[in-house]
């Protein structure tokens, strides 16, 4: 009987071996999730599996969802064919802008600076006009923001030092008006940069706009001021560290609301000395940013 019951214990102890194997296999294989599709054609029995465990297998892994990137409309809103005209129309303002400022460059090249000068006061125009569109016809887009930063880069960064360069070359070295043009492009790229970023104040800029510095440096050309070589040479400087100033300057919709008896100088002033003027004009312009950030400091 003792030795019956030990048979039966073993016998019992083998069968629940046995059936917790097959089960571990069987969570393994759920597991991996093995398909097994059977002997190949020509497989014999030596080849066959052993154990039910086959010899090739076909593993599947869950593949994750990538998610699909959403991609974001060049034109928010309803896309009509009128509203993309009117996109279109906007656009082309801006690339217009870019035209004109690589062919400013060219013109500078063979030597003709003031029709080049002439072609960047074409794209500050054109720059202006495209964001009072856009305002306007009601299609102000990130696109179209972007767009106009890079073209004004390539416009105001990029041809009006060359066409500065171009002009001074022959009556300063030509390292120094290397220098400065290049503080001109590299402030500007700041300048431009850090206004894509910045929170936008509807009253001030902080630091002299690209567009307007660019076209106070293209009618410097164009007009031909009166000046010493390094004279200019230094105004070039200034306001290029004048782009990535934090001095705040009025904008230009503030400007036009002043009394109208302070327009009275300038005006007989350009009548009188047009370029004297000028250059009164931009150093008033320059310095008032300074005197309203001691103001704003003092308050």
């Amino acid at each position: 009987m003792r030795r019956g019951g030990t048979l039966a214990r073993q016998a019992l102890l083998v069968r629940v071996g046995r059936r917790a194997a097959e089960t571990s296999r069987a969570a393994t294989a759920t597991r991996a999730e093995v398909l097994y599709t059977g002997p190949e054609p020509g497989m014999n029995s030596l080849t066959a599996p052993v154990s039910g465990i086959p010899l090739e297998a076909t593993v599947t892994a869950p593949i994750d969802d990538e998610p699909t990137a959403a991609t974001i409309p060049l034109l928010p809103g309803d896309p009509t064919m009128a509203r993309r005209f009117r996109f279109a129309l906007v656009n082309g303002c801006t690339l217009s802008s870019l035209g004109l400022g690589l062919l400013a460059i060219f013109l500078a090249m063979d030597g003709e600076t003031r029709i080049a000068a002439a072609c960047l006061v074409a794209c500050v125009a054109f720059d202006g006009l495209d964001g009072a569109l856009a305002r306007k016809l009601g299609v102000a887009s990130p696109f179209g923001a972007q767009m106009d930063s890079l073209a004004d880069m390539c416009s105001f960064g990029l041809a009006a030092p060359v066409v500065v360069y171009a002009s001074l070359a022959d009556s300063v070295p030509q390292s120094a008006a290397a220098i400065a043009c290049a503080l001109v492009a590299g402030c500007a790229a700041i300048r431009l940069a850090r206004f894509n970023v910045s929170p936008k104040d509807g009253r001030f800029f902080s630091g002299v706009p690209t567009t307007m510095a660019a076209a106070v440096l293209a009618l410097a050309v164009l007009i031909g001021l009166p000046l010493p070589g390094m004279a200019l040479l230094a105004g070039v400087a200034l306001l290029a560290f004048a782009m990535v100033s934090s001095f705040p300057y009025a904008k230009l919709a503030r400007i036009v609301k002043l009394p109208p008896w302070l327009w009275l100088l300038p005006i007989v002033g350009a009548l009188l000395q047009p370029r004297m003027t000028f250059v009164l004009i931009v150093a008033t312009y320059l310095v008032s940013g300074p005197i309203l950030w001691m103001r704003t400091r003092r308050v």
